[in-house]
């Protein structure tokens, strides 16, 4: 019988998703409600948001767009309220995910799970590279590794 060893650490890296994410595809959301502001150019989604883009998917009760000042295009997306964020194989939880899509980050903050198959690493903080497939967990990281014969 294997047995299960708790491990504690302040940051570690892991794989995450199943492939490099193409961040220059278009982003699409679907949501029951959207409020825009003409003044400030933000557009916010309410009630069973889901943004998608290429092989991730990201839904949350709450997502704020924030365009780029010259409104071409999408700075950044702010997801509250409880977020999952799926990319391949991977799914997170967390209470909030910032998404900047020109650097392909999203950081997820607020008693943030991953799940990768049987394992799952639980943080305070997961920075994700969609470009290159890797994530961070910093923060008070805990997980339960397998350590054989179950």
């Amino acid at each position: 019988m294997g047995l299960i060893t708790p491990l504690h650490a302040q940051g570690t890296q892991v794989a995450f998703g199943a492939i490099q994410q193409d961040t220059s595809a278009p982003v699409e959301v679907s949501a029951n409600e959207l409020n825009v502001d003409q003044e400030t150019g933000e557009a916010v989604f309410t009630g069973n948001v889901v943004v998608g883009q290429g092989e991730m998917r990201l839904s949350a009760p709450r997502v704020l767009v924030i365009y780029l000042e010259d409104q071409a295009g999408i700075e950044r997306l702010e997801a509250t309220g409880g977020v999952t964020l799926v990319s391949g194989p991977d799914a997170a939880e967390a209470q909030r995910a910032d998404y900047s899509i020109d650097t392909g980050l999203i950081v997820m903050t607020g008693d943030v799970l991953l799940t990768q198959g049987q394992s799952a690493i639980a943080s305070e903080r997961m920075t994700v590279n969609l470009e290159d497939g890797t994530a961070r967990m910093q923060g008070n990281v805990k997980t339960i590794l397998q350590t054989g014969n179950n």
